[in-house]
C-alpha cells in the first residue's frame, strides 16, 4: 500500500513541491506563537489530521459507512479531539461554519469530538485516498480547491481529512513524519495557489503520533 502511494504521489507532485520537510511545532511554543498570532487575523485554511489511531485495526474493508472495516479514534484520539477543539476556542482562534471532514469515520469522528456534530458537515471532497477509487483525481482536485480558495480575514476554514491526500497536494514538506495525528497544516491561499505556513499541535501526543498502518 505504501509503495502505491509513493507511485501517486510522485506523478501528482509538481518537482519544485519537493522541498524539506516542514516540522510540526506545539502551539503553545515560540514558533507556535507566530502561526496562532496570523490564525487570530484569519484568512487562513487549517487542515487538520484525524486524531490518534494507535493501537487500532487497520482498514480492510475500504468501504465509506463500514465503522468495523476502519481503522477508527482511539478513547485517546477522542480525548484528543476534545482537546483540539478547547484549545482553538482559548487561542481565541476564529472559525469559519461549518467546519468540513471527511466521511471515514476517523475522520468524521475528530471533527465531530472536537467542534460538536451539529458544527460538523460531512463531505467526499476530503476522502481518504485509499477510499477513494476511481475518484481519486477528483478527491485531490478538491483538496487543492479547498486550500486554494479565499478566506475571509476574521475567519479561518477548517478541514479534517487524511494525511496521504494533503501530500499529494501540498508535496514531499509535509511528507514523512511531519504530519502525525491531530496535527494542522496552516495554509495560506495566495491568489490562485497556496503556501503550507507550517503544521500546528494543539494536543501534541506522546511519542508523535503515527499509526503502522
Amino acid at each position: 500500500m505504501w509503495l502505491r502511494r509513493g507511485i501517486l504521489a510522485a506523478l501528482v507532485q509538481p518537482a519544485a513541491a519537493r522541498a524539506e520537510r516542514l516540522r510540526p511545532v506545539d502551539a503553545d511554543s515560540t514558533q507556535g506563537a507566530a502561526l496562532v498570532a496570523a490564525l487570530r487575523a484569519g484568512g487562513h485554511v487549517l487542515f487538520f489530521r484525524h486524531a490518534d489511531t494507535r493501537g487500532e485495526a487497520c482498514d480492510t474493508t475500504f468501504r465509506v459507512g463500514d465503522r468495523a472495516g476502519q481503522r477508527n479514534i482511539s478513547p485517546a484520539g477522542r480525548a484528543q479531539s476534545a482537546r483540539i477543539g478547547a484549545r482553538l476556542a482559548e487561542l481565541r482562534i476564529p472559525l469559519e461554519r461549518p467546519v468540513l471532514a471527511g466521511p471515514v469515520f476517523r475522520a468524521r469522528d475528530t471533527a465531530e469530538h472536537a467542534f460538536g456534530a451539529d458544527r460538523v458537515v460531512v463531505t467526499d471532497s476530503l476522502l481518504a485516498d485509499d477510499f477513494a477509487g476511481a475518484r481519486l483525481d477528483w478527491v485531490l482536485a478538491e483538496h487543492r480547491r479547498l486550500f486554494t480558495m479565499p478566506v475571509a480575514a476574521g475567519v479561518n476554514r477548517v478541514l479534517v481529512g487524511h494525511r496521504t491526500p494533503a501530500i499529494m497536494v501540498a508535496g514531499d514538506a509535509v511528507g514523512g513524519r511531519a504530519f502525525p495525528e491531530g496535527g494542522a497544516l496552516v495554509i495560506a491561499p495566495t491568489g490562485g495557489g497556496f503556501a503550507v505556513r507550517g503544521i500546528l499541535e494543539f494536543a501534541p501526543l506522546p511519542g508523535g503520533g503515527f499509526h503502522g498502518c
